[in-house]
């Protein structure tokens, strides 16, 4: 398997064509990944409009896509690493590619739900694979560069998709409405797919064990258990069977653990040996608490946008690109620092973040219904500028000192916490948007309901700069004894 490496070059400049195809198509899935988790948020009202689904439903269309992510990541990272990363990357994009053609056509919001998880197993065989082919393929300066540009693409997908929604409902091509927003994923999915096998070095590790059919059994249903209530309770007004769940599902998870901690050594789903690094356990808590504020803060900012302040579609796109720029604008500095920064740059991140969002939210307070886009340009732009010196320094400082046979575990494992904290923060939408709002579409209470939220991801952001003191204080490469 070939590595990339320019400890003495100036960085990707040096590296030759196959790599460059390779390293852009390994992006472009993540991409097309990440923009799904995020594409139906503008659309919502008219998917809401076409097909009759309630705020339940509306709420399952985000978490039932981040569930299943969050539930066979860490599966699917192993099994990367048993039986080829190309491979189960490849099986994966066929999967997402056939579940998009599937939401493109469905009729009701049943389907589309279904279609929606479908797509999420599909991400759950791809996203490990990306990151773990990164992490064992590119070293050296390379190894910073691309992580930088791998934060970016994070960065881009988290606005991108809200943009792409907005803009294809709003054309309503072919009078489809919503529905290109998932057709557009097949022919990018059929790209990855023969790029893919032609041009990604497959990658595996050395000694194959098999897989830890236990392990799955208690971690997934564990999984479930605890996000159905958190995300079902407020609608039905936390019945008995609510709080069940969720103690059977901590139970459950407790005896995942236990039954990982014995395999250790014997081929578990997650080498727990990995948490006794305060820079490997800080980053996972700050990356879960990354994924709580995304999923908790983009969905209720474009219904803030449509029915608080009464922007179109096509206007509220037009707001996801005031911070997809700013977004892109830190990742960008991110990725050009290749890690010279450690801790320091993700942390000021987040305080601009903290800042913005508060000058956002009063701003939101006392213009109330006559806040306009051009207004609420500079704190917009500068949430996206301090999330997106977040991503990739996060993912590289995390993940920098993980050991080549535990890449696709670690990094299924780095991708759940990620995608179970959108899920999980997708829920809490259900505490602090809609128990204000109860699914009305009064312009009033989405604004009153929206700066709650605000409340909410300003501590989110606080836990999370103060998770990142466990990274540390100086960046460095990758260790050549983890290889």
């Amino acid at each position: 398997m070939p590595h990339y490496t320019t400890d003495e070059s100036p960085g990707l400049s040096k590296m030759g064509l196959t790599a460059w195809i390779a390293l852009l198509v390994l992006l472009g899935a993540e991409l097309m990944d990440m923009i799904d988790q995020s594409v139906v948020l503008t659309a919502l009202p008219a998917i809401q409009e076409s097909t009759g689904a309630g705020p339940a439903a509306v709420q399952w269309l985000t978490t039932g896509y981040s569930l299943p992510v969050a539930v066979g990541l860490i599966t699917g990272g192993r099994l990367g690493d048993l039986y080829g990363r190309r491979r189960i990357l490849l099986i994966g994009t066929a999967v997402f590619t056939t579940a998009s053609l599937l939401c493109g056509l469905a009729a009701g919001p049943g389907l589309l739900i279904a279609a929606r998880g479908v797509q999420g197993v599909g991400v759950a065989l791809m996203i490990p694979q990306i990151l773990a082919t990164l992490h064992v393929t590119f070293e050296g300066q390379n190894r910073s560069k691309v992580f930088g540009l791998y934060g970016a693409v994070m960065s881009l997908a988290n606005v991108l998709g809200p943009v792409m929604g907005g803009l294809l409902t709003e054309a309503d091509l072919f009078g489809l409405s919503w529905r290109p927003i998932f057709l557009v994923n097949v022919p990018v999915g059929l790209a990855v797919i023969l790029l893919g096998r032609r041009f990604i070095p497959e990658s595996t590790v050395q000694r194959a064990d098999r897989l830890d059919l236990t392990g799955m059994l208690l971690s997934a249903p564990a999984i479930v258990l605890i996000v159905f209530p958190l995300a079902e309770g407020h609608l039905r007004h936390w019945p008995l069977w609510c709080f069940a769940l969720l103690a059977a599902g901590l139970l459950l998870l407790g005896g995942f653990l236990r039954h990982q901690w014995r395999k250790q050594g014997d081929a578990p789903l997650v080498t727990l040996s990995l948490f006794r690094s305060r820079q490997f356990s800080g980053g996972m808590a700050a990356q879960l608490t990354h994924g709580l504020l995304c999923g908790l803060f983009f969905m209720t900012w474009t219904l803030y946008l449509q029915r608080g302040l009464g922007l179109s579609p096509f206007h509220a796109a037009l707001a996801f690109v005031l911070l997809s720029l700013g977004e892109l604008a830190g990742a960008s500095l991110a990725a050009k620092s290749a890690g010279r920064f450690a801790r320091s740059l993700p942390q000021a991140g987040v305080l601009i973040t903290l800042a913005a969002m508060a000058a956002y939210g009063l701003q939101a307070d006392a213009s109330q219904a006559g806040l306009t886009l051009p207004a609420m340009a500079a704190p917009v732009v500068l949430i996206g500028f301090g999330l997106g010196m977040v991503s990739g320094p996060l993912a590289d400082l995390t993940l920098a000192r993980v050991p080549e046979a535990d890449a696709g575990s670690a990094s299924g494992l780095f991708n759940t916490v990620m995608h179970l904290g959108i899920a999980v923060g997708t829920a809490l939408t259900a505490l602090t948007f809609f128990a204000t709002t109860g699914g009305s579409p009064d312009a009033a209470l989405n604004r009153d309901a929206f700066l709650t939220v605000l409340w909410w991801a300003g501590s989110l952001l606080a836990v999370m700069w103060a998770l990142l003191f466990c990274l540390p204080k100086r960046g460095y490469g990758r260790r050549r004894d983890a290889r």
